[in-house]
């Protein structure tokens, strides 16, 4: 059996938060160790905090390469304000600069075919800009993706849906249920990284 972390668990909430906090923590529950502890106790005390300096270390680790709160409100404006052949040229490059073969589809679910290492994805980008995101999206990625997956046989085909505004409740349950994974702002900024958001000729 795997182990999963659960998501609002104190741990899977710091690895989420700036790594500075959990350091934070650490600090004080070390100092408050040593500062109430009897003497026998004290080194003891000293590394009750050790458990969220390591949570700081891996939070850093993780988030060494994000970007910043700025680098995301710009990218989603820029994205914002793109035609699709544009967008779809960045997202291309992005792509393959990532290792995945490319092929445009012209299947209404989904826009790009994706293929690394024997694992497939089939990519749902063209409605970016919807302000809002129901659930019909998503229920035909996910029917798109089972036809593959019926039709070759595999169980490797994942799912992307990509869109700037957010996806309703009932969207987002959905989602999470079938393995549809989001890329909103902050995750084109980090996947474009590099990439001129000014100018994209499409391929």
């Amino acid at each position: 059996m795997k182990f999963q972390m659960a998501k609002n668990s104190l741990f899977a909430m710091l690895l989420r938060s700036p790594w500075w906090i959990s350091l934070l923590i650490a600090l004080v529950l070390g100092l408050i160790g040593v500062a109430l502890l009897p003497q026998q106790f004290k080194v003891v005390g000293a590394l009750s905090g050790l458990p969220f300096a390591v949570i700081s270390v891996i939070a850093a680790v993780r988030q060494r390469n994000k970007p910043s709160a700025a680098k995301v409100q710009a990218t989603e404006q820029a994205l914002s304000s793109m035609a699709w052949p544009v967008f779809a040229g960045l997202l291309e490059q992005a792509f393959q600069r990532d290792g995945h073969t490319v092929k445009r589809s012209k299947d209404s679910a989904y826009d790009f075919d994706l293929e690394r290492k024997g694992r497939r994805m089939l990519v749902c980008a063209k409605r970016w800009k919807s302000a809002r995101t129901g659930l019909e999206v998503l229920r035909a990625l996910h029917a798109a993706r089972v036809a593959a997956e019926d039709q070759e046989g595999a169980t490797t085909t994942d799912a992307l849906f990509i869109g700037l505004g957010p996806l309703s409740e009932i969207a987002q349950t959905f989602a999470v249920q079938h393995r549809i994974a989001v890329w909103q702002a902050p995750e084109l900024a980090e996947v474009l990284r590099g990439l001129s958001l000014k100018a994209a000729p499409p391929n």
